[in-house]
C-alpha cells in the first residue's frame, strides 16, 4: 500500500464522487488513477475515524472514573478532605493521610497540643473527651480551665517542651495538634507507643467558613456528626445572612490591618482570611489587590502610601491604649487613621494570656463577621456589643 512517506508531494486531493478524485500527485514518477487514490483516501479516513472513536471513549471513561473517585471525598476545606470507606474513615490534612478503623471510633480520650482547637470541642459539647492539654494558661474556656484546676484534664507541657512521659502514661487514643517540624522526634516517640497523632493546621485556611467546617471532622471522629452538621449549618446560614445585610449600604470604608514588628509591617495579603472578612463586611482593604494569602512584609513608608484615606485600623494586636501602641513605632502618629480614625484590637474577650478570638473565634466565623460589620457600618445591625474586637482609645 502506498504510504505518505512514498509521496514526493501532495498538492490537492478533492473528492468529486465515490469513485473519482481530481488530484495532482507525483509518487516517485508514478501516476495513480482515481479509483486507487479514492480507496487509499477512504482507508485512511476510516482508520482515523475508528481511532478517534476509541480514543474519545477511553478518555470519557477515564474522566468518569476520575470524577467518581474525587466525589468519594467530602470537601472540608482546601487542606482537609474526609472519606467514609465503610469499615474505616480516611482523612487527608495537608500532606498527611490517615486511615482509621471504625472499630477504633468514636475516640473517648484525646489530648490537645494547641489551644486553637479547643473551640471545636466547646462548640460540640465534648470537652469531657479531653484528658490532657498543653499550655492551659492560653485556654479561654472556663469549663476547661476548671477541669484543669480539678485535675480531670492534665497539663502536658508547652510548645517549648511537651511532657512526653505524662502523655504516654495518660494513654490517649488520639492527639490533635498543629504540625511543627522541630517536634518530629517527639511525634515519632508518641507514634511508637501506639497513639494516633492527627495534624490539623486550621490557621492555614483562607476562607472563614472552611475553618468552621472542621466541625465535621470532629463530628465523625467523636460520633457527634448530627450535632456537627447542625452547628455548621447554623453558623454558615447566619454568616451568609450577615453578608447580605452588609450589602445594604453603598459605603465601603477603607481599612488598614495589623501592625509593625521590628522594621516590617506584615500586612495580610488580598487572599488572606482577614481580607475575606473585610470584603464580606462590605469594606475596602488597602492590600486587596495583593494575590498573596499570607502576610506581605512592607516598610512603614509603603503602608503609609496605601493607608492615607483609611478610616479604620483593625486587629491592632492586644494593646491597652493608643499611647501604648506608640511604643512599637512612634511614627504611627503620622498616619491619618491613628489621629482621625478608629482603631480596634482583638482583646474584647481576654483573660490574662487567654484570648477567645483565637479559640471560639476560630469556629464562629459568623460572630467574627458580625464584629467587622458593626465596626464598618454601625447602623446596619441592632445595637449590641462586639464579640472579639475592642476599640482602642
Amino acid at each position: 500500500m502506498l504510504g505518505f512517506s512514498d509521496l514526493d508531494r501532495i498538492q490537492t486531493c478533492n473528492l468529486l464522487s465515490r469513485n473519482q478524485v481530481r488530484y495532482s500527485v507525483a509518487p516517485r514518477g508514478l501516476l495513480f488513477g482515481g479509483a486507487n487514490i479514492s480507496k487509499l483516501y477512504c482507508d485512511i479516513k476510516m482508520k482515523r475515524t475508528i481511532f478517534l472513536f476509541f480514543l474519545a471513549f477511553f478518555l470519557l471513561s477515564c474522566k468518569k472514573q476520575q470524577t467518581k473517585n474525587t466525589a468519594d471525598w467530602e470537601y472540608i476545606s482546601q487542606n482537609v478532605q474526609l472519606k467514609d470507606d465503610g469499615a474505616s474513615l480516611s482523612l487527608k490534612t495537608g500532606k498527611f493521610s490517615y486511615t482509621i478503623a471504625k472499630s477504633r471510633l468514636p475516640f473517648r480520650k484525646a489530648i490537645l497540643l494547641n489551644a486553637s482547637l479547643v473551640g471545636y470541642f466547646t462548640e460540640l459539647g465534648i470537652e469531657g473527651r479531653i484528658i490532657g492539654i498543653s499550655s492551659p494558661e492560653y485556654v479561654y474556656s472556663e469549663n476547661i480551665r476548671s477541669k484543669v484546676g480539678a485535675g480531670t484534664i492534665e497539663n502536658v507541657g508547652n510548645e517549648q517542651k511537651y511532657d512526653v512521659e505524662k502523655i504516654i502514661a495518660l494513654k490517649p487514643e488520639v492527639i490533635f495538634t498543629n504540625y511543627i517540624s522541630t517536634f518530629e522526634n517527639t511525634y515519632e516517640i508518641i507514634r511508637k507507643n501506639g497513639i494516633e497523632i492527627i495534624f490539623l493546621d486550621e490557621y492555614l485556611e483562607n476562607e472563614p467558613l472552611d475553618k468552621t467546617r472542621y466541625l465535621l471532622v470532629f463530628g465523625e471522629l467523636f460520633d457527634v456528626k448530627d450535632q456537627a452538621e447542625k452547628r455548621l449549618k447554623t453558623i454558615a446560614d447566619r454568616y451568609d445572612s450577615l453578608k447580605v445585610v452588609a450589602t445594604q449600604t453603598t459605603e465601603k470604608p477603607l481599612v488598614l490591618a495589623n501592625e509593625m514588628y521590628g522594621n516590617q509591617w506584615f500586612l495580610p495579603g488580598g487572599k488572606s482570611m482577614l481580607a475575606k472578612f473585610i470584603a464580606d463586611a462590605n469594606a475596602s482593604y488597602i492590600n486587596a489587590d495583593s494575590e498573596s494569602s499570607g502576610a506581605v512584609p512592607m516598610s512603614f513608608e509603603e503602608v503609609f502610601a496605601k493607608a492615607g484615606d483609611a478610616q479604620y485600623w483593625v486587629n491592632v494586636g492586644n494593646h491597652k491604649t493608643k499611647r501604648e501602641l506608640l511604643q512599637i513605632n512612634p511614627n504611627y502618629t503620622s498616619l491619618p487613621v491613628y489621629n482621625e480614625g478608629q482603631l480596634f484590637t482583638v482583646t474584647q474577650r481576654e483573660q490574662v494570656r487567654a484570648n477567645d478570638y483565637f479559640e471560639e473565634g476560630v469556629v464562629r466565623a459568623d460572630k467574627m463577621l458580625e464584629d467587622y460589620i458593626r465596626i464598618f457600618h454601625p447602623t446596619l445591625l441592632p445595637p449590641g456589643a462586639l464579640n472579639y474586637l475592642k476599640e482602642l482609645k
